[in-house]
Formats: C-alpha cells, sequence, structure tokens
C-alpha cells in the first residue's frame, strides 16, 4: 500500500473543529406508501400456440388489451401453471395503465433482434454507434402507469439470438474486446413521465440496462427484485436519468453493473431521490454517475446492505461529463465483501479530457459500517475542487488500503480514530454488531405450487389420534382423546338391540317401529329418563332392518348417544332416502313432511318449526339426516337425497333448461339445486362406520356450532359421491379407507368446499382414501379439482375488482353490498378452509398440477383466490390494501395460526392416477 502524502491529505479528527454546512434533508418530496395493486380490466391466460416450429407471439394480444384498458387498471397476465409463459416482442404501456403479472407467470422478451431494430438493420449488431435497439417495454410521456404482481419479466440476456450464435451478453462482452458499440435492447424504459410506480415485480436477465428512468417526475419501485449475473455486462439494476422523486424501497438487487446509478446527464439535474430497505448483491454499488454533468443532489440513502458488490457507495465521474454531487446522504448502511466499500472518485476515465470538473461535497456517511477489508477512495479533482465529506459513528476495518486525495474528512468524536504505520486515518470496525443479520439471503423466486406437499415430519400431525384429540373453542381447546378405530361400532360382531326398524311389522310404540324417525324419537325420551334415574347405560342402540325408508331423520341434541346400524354389511340394503333441495318452498316442505314431525319431542319438532315458516328452506334444510346430537353413530345405513336422482342421468349442467334429449326420447327439465343427504350441526365424536352418502351437489355438510369451534366426525370405509362441492364445512371430519366419488359430466366439479375458520387446528383430513369418478368424459379429461375454499358468506369481495365504477369493498363489523361499495368482516375473511389428503388414490379425473381451485371466477364478487397457508392469507390481505395489524389486530401470522394450523391445503405421500393408469386398473 502506498501512503498518501501529507500535503494531499488533510484530516479534520473528533477534537478538531471545522466550519460545517448543515445537509439539507434529502429525499423524495412526494409522500410515498407502499403501493396496492390496481384492478384488472382484462386477464390474459398463457397459450401454447406454435408457428413453424416456433412459439407463436403474444405481443399483438398484450398490446392490444393495454391499449383497451381505461386508466387506473392493469392487464394481468395468469398462466395456468408455473411452466406456462408469455413471449412477446416490444409493448408499451399506455398512460394510466398497469401491467400486472401473477406470480406463477413469466413475461419473456423475444430473441429476435429484428423486432427491437429502430430502422437502421443494426439491433443485435455490434458497431461504431450504439443504442439502436428499441426497449423491450417502454413507458413514454404516461401519466400513473406502472408494472405490478409477483411474476417475472425475463430479458432473455443469456439466450442465443434468433439468427446468430451468440447470447446478446456475448455480444456485448465482444464489443468491449473489440472497443466498439454493442447494439442491444434494455428490458424497461421510462421517457419523459409522471409517477411510475413498479411493485414486487421479478426482473431477470436483461440484455442491458434493466430499468432507466429518465427525465421523468415521480417514480416508486417497491418490493422489486433484479436477477443477473455477475458477468452479463451493463445490466444496470435501476438507473434514475435527469428525473425527480424517486423512491427505491424494500428492493432486492443483484446484478452485472450498478445496482443503482443515478445519473445527472444532459438532459438535466436528478434531485429527491430515497433509496430506502434494499438489499445489494452482485454488482458495481450503490452508485451516482459516471453522468454528473448537470448535477446530483439531495440523495438519501438508507438502511442499505451490500454483499459482494464490487464497489460499495460510489460515487464517478470525470472530467468529460463531471459536475455538482451534493447534498448526499448515507445512513444505516451495511457492505461486506466489497473490493472498494466507499469509492468516492473524480477520475472514473482516467485518460478522460475536459472541462467539466466533478465536484463532490456535503455528502454524509452517518453509520456506516464496512465489515470485511477493502480499498478506501476518496479522490477530488484537486485542490481547487475538494471533497467535503463527513462520517458520522461509521467505521471501517483497521488497515484498509485507502487512496485520499484533496479531502475535507469531518469525522466525529464517536468515531475511533487509529493511524497505521502507513501514516493512513482508519477507522476501527468496533461496531460489527451493528451490521448483525442485515446481510439476508437474495429471495429465491418460488412460483404457487399448486401441490404443495407435507413433509413426513408435519403428515404426522395428521394421524387420527392427533385430529381427533382436542375439541372445542379453538383459543381454549378442551383436551379429549378419541380414537373412533377402539369403539364397539368398529370392532363388535354382535351389537345391543334397544329398537327394531322394520317396515313390515306392526310397531308398539315403545321398542319395534316402522320408521326411523318414530325410533329415535323414542330413544331420546327414554335417555332423558335414563340419564335422570342415573342409569349407567352409555348409549341406545337402534337396529333398522333392510329396505328404503322414504322419511327425514332428525337427530337431536341427547342426553344419552345414539347408534344407528343395519345388521347386512352391504348398506346399499337399508336406505334411508328423502328429496328435499334448497329451493324448496317453506309450503312444500310442510306438505311433504309435516306429518311425520307432528308427534314428537319438543326438541325435534323445534328442529323442523325452524325450516317450516321459511320462504325456501335452504341448503341447511334440504338435508335428509340432520344430526345435532354428541356421539351419534351409524354403521351399514345409506342416506341419499333422491333430488334429481330418480330421473335424470349424472350429466346434467343446464339450471332452469332442458337437458337429457335423445333420439326419440322427451327432454327432460333439470333444474340443478344444492341438496344435502347428510348434515352434522355441531355435533361432537360422531363416527360412521360402513355407510353410503349419496347426492350431488352439496351431499355432506359439515357444520359447527360456532365460529372456530372444534367438532369433530370421523368416517370409515365408507362412501360419499356428488359433483359439487360435496363435502362442505367448518368442522373437523376424518375420511379413512373410504371412497370418494365424483359424479357426472359437469365443465368443472369440486369435492371439497372447506370453510374452516383460521384458527381451528384441523379440517377435512383424508388418510388411505380412493378419489374416483364415474367414468363421464370431463372427468376423463382430467378436469375437475379436490377443492375450492368456501367463501361463506361473503357479499363482496377486497381481492379482486369487479366491473362497477368506482367500486370497493372495505374491512366492516358486517357483510353487505350495495354497488358499487360493500363491505366484509373479519369473521368472513377468516373462513379460509383447511384440507389435507394422505396417503390416498387420486383418480385421473383430477387436475394434476392445479388440484386446488379459486373460490369462483376472479371478477365476480365472490372470488377468493386459493390459499395454501397462513403467509398466503397474510399475503392477500396486503394485496387486498388491507393491514393485517393494524386493521385486523393480527400481531403477525405465527400467531394468527400456529403449528398445524398455519397450513390450510395439503398432500403427503398421495399417487395420482394419469388416464392411462386409470384404463389399466378398471
Amino acid at each position: 500500500m502506498n501512503p498518501i502524502p501529507k500535503q494531499h491529505r488533510l484530516f479534520l479528527l473528533a477534537l478538531v473543529s471545522t466550519l460545517h454546512v448543515p445537509i439539507t434533508w434529502a429525499q423524495d418530496t412526494r409522500q410515498v406508501s407502499e403501493p396496492r395493486m390496481p384492478a384488472v380490466c382484462t386477464v390474459l391466460t398463457a397459450t401454447q400456440v406454435y408457428a413453424e416450429g416456433l412459439r407463436q407471439l403474444d405481443t399483438t394480444r398484450i398490446q392490444t388489451a393495454l391499449h383497451a384498458c381505461p386508466a387506473g387498471h392493469a392487464v394481468q397476465l395468469a398462466a395456468n401453471n408455473e411452466k406456462d409463459s408469455f413471449h412477446s416482442g416490444p409493448i408499451q404501456i399506455p398512460s394510466g395503465v398497469g401491467l400486472m403479472i401473477d406470480r406463477d407467470a413469466t413475461l419473456y422478451a423475444s430473441t429476435d433482434a429484428t423486432l427491437y431494430d429502430k430502422g437502421g438493420n443494426t439491433c443485435g449488431v455490434n458497431a461504431e454507434k450504439g443504442r439502436t435497439c428499441m426497449p423491450f417495454i417502454t413507458i413514454d410521456k404516461a401519466r400513473g402507469s406502472g408494472i405490478y404482481g409477483d411474476g417475472v419479466i425475463d430479458g432473455q440476456g443469456g439466450q442465443i439470438v434468433q439468427g446468430k450464435t451468440e447470447t446478446w451478453w456475448q455480444m456485448a462482452r465482444r464489443a468491449q474486446r473489440e472497443k466498439n458499440e454493442h447494439n442491444i435492447p434494455r428490458l424497461i424504459e421510462i421517457k419523459k413521465s409522471e409517477d411510475i410506480t413498479f411493485y414486487r415485480i421479478r426482473l431477470r436477465n436483461s440484455p442491458n440496462f434493466h430499468v432507466t428512468v429518465s427525465q421523468s417526475d415521480g417514480f416508486t419501485a417497491w418490493g422489486v427484485k433484479i436477477d443477473t449475473p455477475a458477468d452479463a455486462r451493463n445490466t444496470d439494476g435501476i438507473d434514475p436519468i435527469s428525473s425527480r422523486n424517486i423512491t427505491i424501497a424494500h428492493s432486492y438487487i443483484r446484478t452485472g453493473d450498478d445496482n443503482i446509478a443515478i445519473k445527472g446527464g444532459n438532459s438535466g439535474v436528478t434531485e429527491n431521490v430515497s433509496i430506502i430497505n434494499n438489499h445489494f448483491y452482485s454488482g458495481h454499488g450503490m452508485s451516482i454517475g459516471s453522468e454528473t454533468n448537470s448535477g446530483v443532489r439531495r440523495i438519501l440513502v438508507k438502511n442499505l446492505s451490500l454483499d459482494g458488490t464490487t464497489s460499495g457507495l460510489r460515487i464517478k465521474s470525470d472530467a468529460s461529463r463531471g459536475g455538482v454531487v451534493e447534498q448526499v446522504r448515507y445512513e444505516d448502511v451495511c457492505i461486506r465483501n466489497s473490493k472498494r466499500p466507499i469509492d468516492l472518485d473524480t477520475r472514473y476515465d482516467q485518460k478522460a479530457m475536459g472541462d467539466k470538473i466533478p465536484v463532490y461535497r456535503d455528502i454524509v456517511f452517518d453509520r456506516v459500517h464496512s465489515i470485511s477489508a477493502g480499498r478506501i477512495v476518496l479522490r477530488a479533482f484537486d485542490a481547487a475542487h475538494p471533497l467535503s465529506v463527513e462520517f458520522k459513528q461509521s467505521s471501517i476495518v483497521a488497515n484498509s488500503p485507502q487512496l485520499i486525495q484533496f479531502a475535507n474528512l469531518t469525522i466525529d468524536q464517536r468515531n475511533v480514530a487509529i493511524t497505521d504505520k502507513a501514516d493512513n486515518v482508519v477507522w476501527d470496525a468496533s461496531s460489527g454488531s451493528a451490521c448483525a443479520n442485515r446481510f439476508p439471503e437474495f429471495p429465491a423466486h418460488t412460483p404457487i405450487n399448486f401441490r404443495p406437499q407435507l413433509t413426513s415430519q408435519q403428515a404426522q400431525a395428521y394421524t387420527i389420534d392427533n385430529v381427533m384429540r382436542t375439541t372445542g373453542p379453538a383459543d381454549k381447546p378442551v383436551i379429549d382423546p378419541w380414537n373412533p378405530l377402539q369403539e364397539d361400532l368398529v370392532n363388535s360382531a354382535n351389537l345391543p338391540v334397544d329398537y327394531v326398524v322394520d317396515a313390515n311389522v306392526v310397531a308398539d310404540g315403545k321398542t319395534q317401529f316402522t320408521t326411523v324417525q318414530a325410533a329415535i324419537n323414542q330413544a331420546v325420551l327414554d335417555g332423558r329418563q335414563l340419564v335422570a334415574a342415573r342409569s349407567n347405560k352409555p348409549r341406545l342402540y337402534i337396529l333398522v332392518k333392510p329396505g328404503t325408508y322414504r322419511e327425514l331423520m332428525y337427530v337431536p341434541v341427547t342426553a344419552l348417544p345414539i347408534t344407528l346400524y343395519a345388521e347386512a354389511s352391504d348398506a346399499q340394503k337399508t336406505k334411508i332416502a328423502a328429496s328435499a333441495h334448497a329451493a324448496l318452498l317453506g309450503s312444500a316442505y310442510i306438505h311433504r313432511y309435516g306429518a311425520q314431525f307432528a308427534q314428537v319431542d319438543r326438541s325435534i319438532q323445534e328442529m323442523y318449526a325452524s325450516l317450516k315458516d321459511r320462504p325456501v328452506i335452504g341448503t341447511s334444510g334440504s338435508a335428509i339426516a340432520w344430526i345435532r346430537g354428541h356421539g351419534f353413530q351409524a354403521k351399514n345405513i345409506t342416506f341419499q337425497n333422491t333430488y334429481n336422482k330418480d330421473q335424470v342421468d349424472t350429466n346434467a349442467e343446464c339450471p332452469n333448461t332442458v337437458c337429457g334429449a335423445t333420439a326419440g326420447t322427451a327432454p327432460v327439465v333439470v333444474v340443478q339445486h344444492q341438496a344435502v343427504a347428510l348434515m352434522l350441526e355441531g355435533a361432537d365424536k360422531v363416527q360412521f362406520d360402513n355407510v353410503r352418502i349419496l347426492g350431488f351437489q352439496d351431499t355432506l355438510f359439515l357444520k359447527s356450532s360456532a365460529i372456530a369451534h372444534t367438532a369433530r366426525s370421523f368416517f370409515h370405509r365408507s362412501y360419499v359421491e356428488g359433483n359439487v362441492d360435496f363435502i362442505f364445512g367448518d368442522t373437523t371430519a376424518y375420511f379413512y379407507r373410504s371412497e370418494i366419488k365424483s359424479l357426472g359430466d359437469r365443465s368443472t366439479s369440486y369435492v371439497t368446499a372447506p370453510n374452516t375458520n383460521i384458527r381451528t387446528p384441523y379440517g377435512f383430513v383424508f388418510n388411505e382414501v380412493d378419489f374416483t369418478n364415474d367414468g363421464s368424459t370431463n372427468a376423463l379429461a382430467g378436469k375437475f379439482y379436490l377443492g375450492r375454499q368456501w367463501f361463506h358468506t361473503q357479499k363482496c369481495t377486497p381481492y379482486a375488482t369487479i366491473n362497477v365504477v368506482s367500486y370497493r369493498c372495505t374491512l366492516a363489523d358486517l357483510d353487505g353490498y350495495q354497488a358499487p361499495i360493500g363491505t366484509i368482516s373479519k369473521k368472513v375473511l377468516e373462513t379460509v378452509g383447511k384440507t389435507v389428503i394422505i396417503n390416498s388414490r387420486i383418480g385421473a379425473h383430477i387436475q394434476a398440477q392445479h388440484p386446488w381451485a379459486d373460490w369462483n371466477k376472479k371478477g365476480s364478487l365472490a372470488f377468493r383466490p386459493v390459499q395454501f397457508s397462513v403467509s398466503d392469507y397474510w399475503r392477500n390481505l396486503l394485496d387486498a390494501g388491507l393491514q393485517p395489524d393494524q386493521e385486523l389486530g393480527y400481531r403477525d401470522p405465527d400467531s394468527l395460526a400456529p403449528g398445524v394450523a398455519a397450513s390450510f391445503l395439503g398432500e403427503f405421500n398421495n399417487v395420482q392416477l394419469t388416464p392411462s393408469t386409470a384404463a389399466r386398473q378398471q
């Protein structure tokens, strides 16, 4: 290390006073906060269309959609899965319009150089003159435009350029060797615009600069990730040029050139810039310059980590392009593994000639720490143009090499001054603790995993013993271990008989009955008396003889639990069946079923009375078997809602229209409504062994008595069939060694629709279950879903825009909607829905890549995106503009749903059948 002569250095240390001009507070003059996702005007899905062996570009349909989109809205690019993508030539984002890219979507820039050519046929050609390529994305003379989403824009800089033998990056390196210019497109250029926003987007592999902002007023980059290899030449991250009011915040940048370069070029000064809460990795650092001839001023760099940048905090210029750089403030900066942690140099190009002398003044380093050795450069142009720099509470590693010339340094007394043997002044890196945990890993791009898999350790939480262990409120769970496989219902070949139901005998009204409901009524009465008499009888048993019992079956809360069973192992021989649906008039309900509830216990009559005066009975009222009694058991029984079962095929998907017509037959009018076969309401420790539950839409309803209250049910060796949301509700239900069959040929079919509360640990668990189908056309095409999370009682959605002017959906105590404004409550937001499937066989009718669906379509009032975990829940709230901590009172995601409750949807050790394997196994 060569010492710098003392006459070229001026060190004013802690005890030496000096005249110092206070630094003006430097930052963006706007009030900048985290952006929000804009309303969506159009959703474009990825295609797999090819032309002449090449993928057909999406340029025209993207550009057409952008031009048609009204101001304040965005065109959304959505992929069917992370492997799908969009490919495009250059596009322009109009004023006021946004481009939104979903987390699982990637927009690739075409590698066809001719598409970017400005007219001279030189794009993609190294020559004496450069910059003859258009950028991939242009925002020009716009206001309020932006790019949003967690998806990716990929410039394909490392791919071979179409029709050539080199990549864009290889062309750039060759131009460097040959000392000429490379004509390569930038990724994004913003010109002469106002209030442009980039939010959470990931930019990668740009052929040249990633983002330039020139002659613009107001630019925000928030949560942006820029990711390009360190050896990719001239791939600056974000370059504000002759612009003002810039904020770059909460972003991560690793690239092959300047992570950020603030330039004051020929078109004017750059001023009022805030670089806040960012992390830099490979690159050339936090730079100002090299063009500073129009000036750079009022710059704030705060809470920045730089890990592995060649330079750290850098101001670079020379006599050919220099100007005044002033009022620059660096606060709370941590630097490691940098060759030049502090690099303020006015001789960037040693050979540069000119009279544009760089002047750097009023530069403050406050709590700036370099924790690994690197060269410190503080070099002014000459004594007539000295540096003016202040260090406050800052530190560098002792014995770091230094080049200090013509520098007026102010070092406050809180720094520890050390002089090495070469008489250079350094500062002890005594504040390493200030940089502890300040260097996070670059965030990996993780597209949505539409089939999240549990680890073997996580799967252990879903054993029967664990799931069935607690009951009661989620915030105050009651420990009540229960293993249904140890019950007599499963293990005893000869169950007791207290009552017999047989349609072919004469009823005595005591132990012999011709209807199931009559036997249950007597068991309710007798159970109450037995408990009053302090009998030790644990439960009452009803034996049902083979036959079809066409009636409703209501089981109230009982004093003693009831077991309902048939002796025949074929559950199809003993059936409780009736027809009811959600749109059935209350008067029709009375007409059909009123007589059977005329002479029953008051608790049963109350259940009937709660329905009879309704205009229509609704989904819950359509249940053929309605169970409220804790500890209820059933074995070898079929529960069937015969609505649409007797007269129509299962292919019907035509509400209020005609279906089923074939040549020579009369058409059948079919209406699809919810029609429940079995409903459990608040009943805990309910058990079914070898039962069949038959219906179409909403076959099995599992309903808690209160929000976030665990009620347990267990289905063993059982069978459930239906076509839409046919296992739904908010209780904890375990299906073991059973079959779940999807019926019909509807365009969309969902097995489950859980609406479990976020705090309830378990929703639906399927273990060793076969998910089968009836061989219909769409089922064989693999178009059905394992489930969608029921957006229960919603009136509006905060998760997407609706095609209504001035639409809003805000948080309130009550749910409601009166166009264009709606409200949604916390309790509705918290009905997240939980389903886990383990050790099971999933038929070819279930979508292999996307088995879990959103709740209804985006753009509808009923929309909610699928969410797999509490992290998704938290992120969705933020995307909707809701503040989980301030508005909903959550401390953090872990406290909201800890442990197993944090997982909403998941799988483990399942076998997904393909159409070919399914055909072989039939």
